[in-house]
């Protein structure tokens, strides 16, 4: 299979795409063709574990990787030395027709552990099949939980080095110590003062930037990425909506061929359009939520057709959904425009430009059949953890209550009472003083620092503090650098020695 750019000029293999992580052009890589599946072959998913439903559905998309290499890289990646669910991303019931899939069971407690344990093996043996022997330099933008799951997947891998920009006001303490006590010999964290659209802007320029490429190759490295703008971060994602739907096959939920939907957290769009690659393969989904918090861009898109950045930015207690620049939506955009690359640059220009574009009322409506926006203010936020804590004793974090409250209105709207899954991003003990002021009050966690927030946070709910959070009150701090957002700084913060 190829992969195109979604603004045209390029067709590479799948190692190659995974490999250079962006297109030359500045796009994305998008798969020629989205395999199809059978109702049968979906349901021979419920006979499988959770690293088989990885490789039947990689196998589909990754075609110049062997079976045997995508099988001992998914072993790998969902081990049980590294996730502690033996499910990997289990479902948890909540009512006769809600469930939570927990994807944050791996090593950094969040979601992008799905693909960013597995991402490293298919770098490198995408290296392996391309002839790239220089060092693969892994560049991340981070809005708080793909930085130190990117930095826990590439520590001490050989051949690689992985940089982390993440704003320096933007993130949760615990995920902030997360990242700077990062060990490994080939890691760097860097504080970006801004927010995380400056980061992402910035990564992308020197992705872009000639100048940047030339020193890097100086020093004997190529640049890749571990951001979901990367194919080999987003079709692992694809899995888990697959796994969703067998596991509630096989607990007598639904019969295969039943529509699921499922509301989902959204900041950088990439979580959600695995959802709807799996819909494009077959998979039988209903309605794809699009969940976000105050900074309601993708919210308004979907309402109107229009994107546009020209608001206000809000930090809100769900800082990984603290985007207006949404990357990962230019490969649906790709898909609306009829794969016309020309359109897609030409709306990107724009965005660039002037801070907006356009649609259109024809492709808005064909996107609405399937997509569904809404959003959460920070008190829903609140209401949401308080409320799912109160009716069934599980306690949600920030993420995963903005997605709760949004699923709650689309059926109170819609009257759509179709089998819904919440997808759960987070561990509530990466955002504990935020969780603990919506169950018991703001005064709870006055005084208190992140780790006595997590103690207090385990009385209420019954569930151990993580030893990923424990552990690092006595971790010291290894990474203190700090930039400015010009991209000009940032490259200069990658090359320093």
């Amino acid at each position: 299979m190829s992969y195109f750019s979604t603004r045209g000029g390029a067709a590479v293999t799948a190692s190659q795409a995974i490999l250079s992580g962006i297109a030359p052009s500045g796009g994305l890589y998008v798969p020629g063709i989205y395999p199809q599946v059978s109702l049968q072959w979906i349901d021979s998913l419920t006979r499988m574990s959770y690293p088989e439903r990885a490789a039947a559905v990689l196998s589909l998309f990754l075609e110049d990787y062997t079976p045997a290499e995508i099988q001992e890289a998914v072993n790998a990646a969902y081990s049980p030395e590294r996730f502690d669910d033996a499910q990997i991303a289990p479902l948890r019931k909540l009512d006769g027709n809600t469930w939570l899939m927990e994807l944050f069971h791996g090593p950094t407690l969040a979601f992008k552990d799905m693909a960013l344990q597995l991402l490293p093996h298919l770098i490198r043996l995408a290296a392996r099949k391309n002839g790239e022997e220089r060092e693969i330099a892994i560049l991340v933008a981070t809005s708080g939980d793909t930085g130190k799951a990117a930095l826990e997947g590439f520590r001490d891998v050989p051949g690689t080095s992985c940089t982390v920009f993440y704003p320096a006001e933007g993130v949760s303490d615990i995920q902030q110590l997360q990242m700077t006590t990062t060990g490994g010999n080939n890691t760097r964290v860097i504080a970006v003062e801004g927010n995380f659209d400056d980061a992402q802007t910035g990564v992308k320029e020197l992705f872009g930037s000639l100048d940047f490429r030339a020193r890097m190759a100086e020093k004997g490295r190529v640049l890749s990425s571990a951001n979901s703008i990367n194919f080999g971060r987003l079709v692992p994602q694809v899995v888990y909506y697959f796994s969703a739907y067998a596991d509630l096959i096989n607990a007598g939920e639904i019969v295969c061929g039943e529509p699921l939907n499922f509301s989902v957290p959204t900041g950088n769009f990439g979580d959600i359009l695995a959802g709807e690659y799996a819909r494009r393969m077959g998979l039988p989904v209903g309605r794809l939520l699009c969940a976000s918090n105050r900074n309601n861009v993708l919210t308004d898109f979907f309402n109107t057709g229009i994107y546009s950045v020209h608001r206000l930015f809000y930090k809100t207690t769900s800082p990984s959904m603290d985007i207006l620049v949404s990357s990962n939506l230019e490969r649906l955009l790709y898909e609306a425009a009829g794969r016309d690359g020309e359109l897609v640059r030409v709306w990107m220009r724009q965005l660039r430009e002037v801070g907006s574009y356009s649609i259109g009322e024809q492709r808005l409506e064909e996107l609405r059949k399937v997509f569904a926006g809404d959003y959460a203010e920070e008190r829903d936020v609140v209401r949401a953890i308080h409320a799912v804590h109160e009716q069934t004793g599980v306690v949600i974090d920030p993420h995963t209550a903005v997605a709760t409250h949004v699923l709650h209105n689309y059926r109170q709207h819609s009257g759509d009472a179709r089998p819904g899954v919440i997808v759960a991003t987070a561990s509530p003990y990466k955002f504990c003083a935020d969780v603990l002021r919506a169950l018991r009050g703001d005064a709870a966690a006055e005084g208190l620092d992140a780790f006595a927030c997590a103690e207090k946070l385990e009385q209420l709910s019954g569930v151990p503090v993580p030893a990923q959070i424990r552990e690092l009150r006595e971790k010291p701090v290894n990474h203190r650098m700090r930039c400015s957002k010009k991209p000009v700084d940032m490259a200069d913060a990658v090359l320093a020695d």
